[in-house]
């Protein structure tokens, strides 16, 4: 099974997430600047809501995906919003992908909001998550 893990991260939050996925599931976790390059199964993308949307490099980084891709996992961090599920799902229907209802969220630090998230526990929970998605 190939998997792949690819991520955005403006203050360092998803980044830890994505790495406790890459390492979970024995891949490495690189920024969406870095493209696709051949066919996966398993894509887990990571990003945060800005201003209730994802980034535009997300957003460039789903429309350029020109390999196939089995389904996609999702995965978020988030002062607020509990989710970017939602937004991505929009982009990947319009590339006949699949985003799986499985997903995982947690908490991640914002200015004085939720100082420390994630933390270990969280990366715990993001790498026994993935393992149970590759199983």
């Amino acid at each position: 099974m190939k998997v792949a893990v690819r991520y955005y991260s403006r203050g360092g939050n998803t980044e830890k997430i994505a790495k406790a996925i890459a390492g979970a599931v024995g891949v490495e976790a690189q920024t969406v600047a870095q493209p696709l390059e051949e066919d996966v199964d398993i894509l887990f993308l990571g990003s945060a809501p800005y201003a209730f949307d994802v980034d535009d490099d997300v957003k460039k980084f789903i429309r350029g995906i020109n390999v196939s891709v089995g389904k996609v996992v999702n995965f978020s961090t988030s002062a607020a919003v509990s989710s970017t599920r939602k937004y991505v799902e929009k982009l990947f229907a319009e590339k006949k992908i699949p985003v799986a209802k499985e997903e995982f969220s947690c908490r991640g630090a914002f200015m004085m909001l939720h100082k420390g998230k994630p933390d270990e526990n969280d990366q715990k929970a993001a790498a026994d998550f993935a393992r149970r998605i590759v199983s």
